[in-house]
């Protein structure tokens, strides 16, 4: 079979306005990026037909290194359910060229089930993840620069909350010293970076409703405390407007399309494990008023991206999902079932059937939200009959729906079962309200004690002495009642990434709390979770380059 990027060289690409004009959005409403990608305003919501649409989750077991297919089995679907006849639009996260250019290659689908054009998405695109890291150093500069023009009237922080940003996996950035040298270069201070998709500012924009609405959370950005004890924001920076104004396109969500034509927005990228895991409300809301069926994913495995996905989106927006799919792959069960890494591609029927525990549990979680559910089985070359059908036999059992994913090697015609099984679901037996994890006037403690008991099994929830005093300044401030955003490992239901399967009655440590005042969201750090991640020993960089203009190694 091609590779990724070899399929996506040989579609012959629409015009993006044709693909926006297939979906009802007027050609005049349309900012062409290039001939294939384009900005369409948020204006062009529109609330009466959302709730019309059938909002669709796209989650996943508990993830391996190699993933588990969300975004191809996402795509997948949305071409399978236009192959049967309805009008189906896709919404996901932008990459991050930190793990593009580190583990992962690409994160735009795969095979047939991809977005494209998928060396743009995958790298620069429409310069959003850019706009993003400049308007949060923009804040650093200018709060250095606040600090160093009025030491000399006394004015100081005691703490200062705000570092700085870059998307790209730089673990030498983690902690850093700035201004140092003469006077001249500013107050000397540690300071340090985190990934982009982990800025406040990422959150912000995929949470804002509209461009007031993320001026006002950008003024309420908590930067530090004066020696009195004081929040110091960016309103007391006086800049708020400026910061907006580098943001003012790259709030409108981005249309491409998929290897088979259909619509697709793409559009914000905060990674689950360390932020909320989802595309921006304002893309999800544009794909909800112009398509029947509206397919969304959440990061990692459900205990992360699906729980805040719930929790923290849909409590903010309103959305309310119709159902919500869970991706299994037999690798992947097979991980969590105590198969060696190097052995997972063997067929191994009792290692299959241990790591069921993980599913089974991620299935009680989503259903204690009230969903509606249908694992999809992401089928792989090396998987084997005997494994389909013991799984397809488990999920009878559980009474959940079932579906093989096939798209990555099919195109639209590979996820037709899985399409059709969705439309009979969501017509005859719907996700019921949402039920969330904790009510908003729970304590902070209480909130995090109930997704990590909850949600992820832990027996003791412990805080460092810095995590209790950050809990007793939320109460100080008033804003107990944020949702909380815990940032652990994605590779376990614990904080420790070496435990797998369906682990239950740990100690859950959490070792700081961000107070994210802008975002409106309480992130729990828990165990040695990295807000900067490091590249591997050998960084897919190692094999994209350029060969007579094309572009290799992306996948």
């Amino acid at each position: 079979m091609k590779s990724d990027i070899e399929i996506a060289r040989s579609i012959e690409l629409k015009k993006i306005k044709l693909v926006a004009e297939s979906i009802g959005i007027p050609r005049d409403e349309v900012e062409n990026y290039g001939r294939y990608i384009a900005k369409i305003p948020e204006q062009l919501i529109d609330e009466e037909k959302i709730k019309k649409s059938n909002l669709i989750l796209v989650t996943a077991i508990t993830a391996t290194k190699a993933g588990i297919g969300k975004t191809t089995v996402s795509i997948g679907l949305a071409l399978g359910l236009n192959k049967i006849g309805k009008k189906a639009i896709v919404a996901l996260r932008e990459p991050s060229l930190g793990p593009c250019f580190g583990m992962k290659g690409g994160a735009a689908g795969g095979g047939y089930a991809q977005v494209l054009p998928m060396e743009k998405i995958n790298l620069h695109f429409t310069g959003d993840f850019h706009a993003i890291t400049s308007a949060h150093n923009m804040i650093s500069a200018l709060l250095d620069n606040y600090l160093y023009q009025n030491q000399s009237k006394g004015f100081g922080l005691k703490e200062i909350l705000w570092r700085r940003v870059l998307d790209v996996n730089d673990r030498s950035l983690r902690s850093i010293v700035v201004g140092l040298g003469p006077k001249s270069n500013g107050i000397t201070q540690e300071s340090g970076f985190d990934i982009t998709p982990a800025s406040e500012i990422m959150a912000i924009l995929c949470l804002s409703k509209d461009v007031e609405d993320l001026r006002r959370r950008i003024e309420n950005i908590l930067l530090g405390f004066t020696y009195d004890d004081e929040p110091f924001t960016v309103k007391d920076l006086g800049v708020a407007g400026a910061i907006t104004v580098l943001l003012k396109d790259a709030i409108h969500p981005n249309l491409v399309q998929t290897t088979e034509g259909t619509a697709a927005f793409v559009h914000g990228g905060p990674f689950a494990n360390i932020a909320h895991g989802c595309n921006s409300i304002l893309a999800t809301k544009l794909a909800m008023s112009f398509g029947d069926y509206v397919i969304t994913e959440a990061g990692f495995g459900a205990d992360l991206g699906a729980e805040k996905f719930y929790n923290i989106k849909c409590r903010k927006s309103g959305l309310q999902p119709k159902l919500t799919v869970i991706v299994a792959t037999a690798q992947g069960l097979k991980m969590h079932g105590g198969v060696s890494l190097d052995r997972i591609k063997e067929p191994n029927l009792e290692g299959l059937k241990e790591g069921l525990r993980n599913l089974d549990k991620h299935i009680r979680n989503l259903r204690s939200f009230g969903q509606t559910i249908i694992v999809a089985f992401n089928k792989f070359a090396s998987d084997t009959d005997d494994e389909m059908e013991m799984l397809r036999e488990h999920c009878e059992q559980l009474g959940v729906g079932f579906a093989i994913n096939n798209a990555f090697t099919e195109g639209g015609e590979g996820a037709v079962d899985m399409a059709r099984l969705v439309v009979d679901m969501i017509e005859n037996a719907p996700s019921e309200p949402l039920r969330f994890t904790y009510k908003e006037d729970d304590t902070v403690q209480q909130k995090i004690e109930k997704v990590a008991t909850n949600i992820y099994g832990a027996s003791v929830i412990t805080y460092s002495s810095i995590a209790r005093s950050r809990i007793k300044l939320i109460e100080k401030m008033g804003i107990s009642h944020y949702p909380v955003c815990i940032a652990k490992t994605q590779y376990s239901f614990s904080a420790d990434p070496k435990i797998y399967g369906a682990v239950n009655n740990f100690e859950f440590h959490i070792k700081d709390v961000v107070i994210n005042n802008g975002a409106e969201m309480i992130v729990a750090i828990a165990g040695e979770i990295l807000r900067m991640p490091g590249l591997p020993k050998e960084p897919q960089a190692l094999h994209i380059d350029i060969a007579d203009g094309n572009i290799e190694g992306l996948s």
